[in-house]
Order: C-alpha cells, then structure tokens, then sequence
C-alpha cells in the first residue's frame, strides 16, 4: 500500500520501505513543482540514487552539479552534501533509492496530506537527528 505524503513543497509517495524490503531499501516516488528544491543536506547512514521519469532536475553532489532529464540517474554516496532541485519551469518526477531504509522513516512521521500545512519543523529535525540526516543551510543554498 502506498501513502503520499507533502514534505518541504515537494509531493512524495512511498512505493517500498523497510516493511516490505526488510530494511534494505526505501523506494520513493518524487514530485517536485516548478523551482522546488531541497535545503543543502547529507544523509550520514544511507546513499541516495536518483532516477529522473519526467522533467529535470538540477543535482549538486558535492561540488559537482548535473542537470538530469528522463531516463538519467545520479548517485549519491552516504556522507554526501547534496541538493536536488526543479529548476526549470516544469514539474520534474522521479524515483528515489535510498539504502538502507530510513528516509520513508522521515516522510511518513513529518509530511502532511495538505500541500499549504507546514511541516513540524522541531519533529523534522528530530527525526533527522535519529535517521542520521543533517541540514546543511536553507533552500536556495548551494553545497
């Protein structure tokens, strides 16, 4: 069963978690509106591998930026600051690998149903404490 969660603008739905992969895997599906993007960010206990279905999307792994148009895929080691964003002025979809599970974990305790209802921002950072997430700046900042 899958559940579909609004979480810092962006609409993702969470197609397999540690329910169903025991533990190995999240797999989500990504919907970022036009000029969406992530805050500058690292996860310290899971790699991340994103792959584009419609649309593009802008990557910064690193240092290194990469825009990605359907059917291209980027890989995103453990420990790696990175940001992910809609930059231009379509809607960009995609799939999300994260290994092993945790980031299904984050979504499902703060996303909410409402697209305009603002995450509990002291549980986001709660949680991404205990998944091992770390916040590196605000939307807009570049790693």
């Amino acid at each position: 069963m899958t559940k579909s969660f609004w979480l810092l603008d962006n609409y993702l739905t969470i197609l397999a978690d540690r329910t169903t992969t025991d533990g190995k895997y999240d797999l989500i599906e990504g919907y970022f509106p036009p000029g969406a993007q992530t805050p500058p960010h690292r996860h310290t206990r899971y790699s991340e591998q994103l792959y584009v279905l419609e649309g593009e999307f802008t990557v910064w792994v690193g240092k290194n930026k990469v825009v990605l148009g359907a059917g291209e895929s980027a890989f995103i080691p453990m420990g790696t600051p990175h940001v992910v964003a809609a930059l231009s002025d379509q809607p960009a979809r995609g799939l999300v690998v994260a290994s092993p599970s945790a980031f299904a974990d984050l979504i499902e305790a703060t996303g909410t149903q409402n697209q305009n209802e603002a995450p509990d921002m002291e549980l986001f950072n709660r949680i991404c404490t205990e998944i091992g997430d770390e916040i590196l700046g605000a939307p807009g900042d570049i790693p």
